[in-house]
C-alpha cells in the first residue's frame, strides 16, 4: 500500500508534500494547473476546501500514481475514481493478451511484466534461465525480481559486474521512492541495500564507447552481456494497468544473441 490508510493529514497537507517533492514553487504549480496561487495557497493552509475538480487537476499536474489520487480525495471528503482490478478478471482479457504477445514476440530474448514493487507478474520462456539455481524461498509468489536479482543466493552470485549494476539499480528504485514516497517500496530499498554484492569494489566511470550499464552474467560457462527496455501502458485509469511494467532484455553482443537463440532451438 503507498500510504497507510492512518495516515489522517488533511488534504492540503498531502497536496503541499507532492508539490515539494516535485521541486514546484507555489507560483509554478499554480500557473502549470490554470489556478490562482492565492487559491493554492489557501488550500494548502487549510483555508479553502479544493472541489473534486481541482484535486484531480492538481495531481495531474503533479504526476501523482492513480492509486495516491485516489487517497487525495478521499482526504478531501471526495470518492475514489480509480479503480483496481485484478488481472485474472474478465475485463483485463484484452491487457493480458497484449502482454503475452509482446512477451512471445521478444522471444527468443527474455522480457518480464513487474508490478509496482518488481513483484512478477508475467514473463516469456526465455526468462526462465534468470530462476535457474535459485532456491525455492526466491522463487515463492509473490517473486520479487530485484529479490532475486540481488539476494546471494540468487543471480547475484552469477553476475559479473556486480557492484556496477547493483549501485544503478538500487538507485533507480531509490529514485522510484522519491518519487512516490511509498513505504513499502523504501523497505524493499533498505532490503536490497543490506544484501553483500561487492560493495568495496571500485565502480569504473562508463568508458567513451558505453551508452548504458549492462548486465553481464556468466551462465553454463558462457559469459553474456544484457540491456533493456521498460514499457508502460500509455493511458491508463485503472490502477492495476498503471502500475504494470515490461522490462525487455536484449543482447548486448553476438556472444550473447548466439547463446539465446541456440538455448530456443532457432
Amino acid at each position: 500500500m503507498t500510504t497507510a490508510l492512518s495516515d489522517v493529514r488533511p488534504i492540503g497537507e498531502r497536496l503541499r508534500a507532492w508539490r515539494q517533492r516535485r521541486r514546484l514553487s507555489q507560483l509554478e504549480l499554480a500557473s502549470e494547473a490554470g489556478v490562482s496561487t492565492r487559491h493554492l495557497s489557501f488550500v494548502e493552509t487549510g483555508r479553502s476546501a479544493p472541489s473534486r475538480e481541482m484535486v484531480l487537476r492538481l495531481a495531474e499536474h503533479l504526476d501523482v500514481p492513480l492509486r495516491d489520487r485516489n487517497l487525495l480525495l478521499v482526504a478531501a471528503g471526495y470518492a475514489p475514481v480509480f479503480g483496481e482490478t485484478p488481472m485474472e478478471e474478465p475485463r483485463m482479457d484484452s491487457v493480458r493478451a497484449a502482454l503475452r504477445q509482446v512477451l512471445a514476440g521478444h522471444e527468443p530474448y527474455p522480457a518480464v511484466v513487474v508490478d509496482r514493487y518488481w513483484n512478477l507478474v508475467d514473463a516469456n520462456g526465455a526468462a526462465g534461465f534468470f530462476m535457474e539455481g535459485a532456491p525455492p524461498e526466491l522463487l515463492e509468489p509473490p517473486l520479487n525480481v530485484l529479490r532475486l536479482s540481488m539476494h546471494p543466493a540468487g543471480m547475484a552470485r552469477n553476475i559479473l559486474n556486480l557492484a556496477e549494476w547493483r549501485a544503478h539499480m538500487i538507485d533507480r528504485v531509490r529514485r522510484h521512492v522519491a518519487l512516490t514516497a511509498d513505504a513499502s517500496l523504501a523497505q524493499l530499498h533498505r532490503e536490497l541495500r543490506s544484501f553483500p554484492g561487492d560493495v568495496g569494489e571500485a565502480i569504473a566511470p562508463p568508458g567513451d564507447h558505453e551508452v548504458f550499464v549492462p548486465l553481464r552474467m556468466r551462465v553454463a560457462d558462457r559469459e553474456l552481456s544484457f540491456f533493456s527496455t521498460i514499457a508502460t501502458f500509455g493511458t491508463p485509469v485503472d490502477i492495476t494497468v498503471a502500475e504494470l511494467a515490461i522490462e525487455s532484455f536484449y543482447p548486448a553482443d553476438e556472444a550473447t544473441t548466439a547463446f539465446l537463440r541456440e538455448r530456443a532451438g532457432w
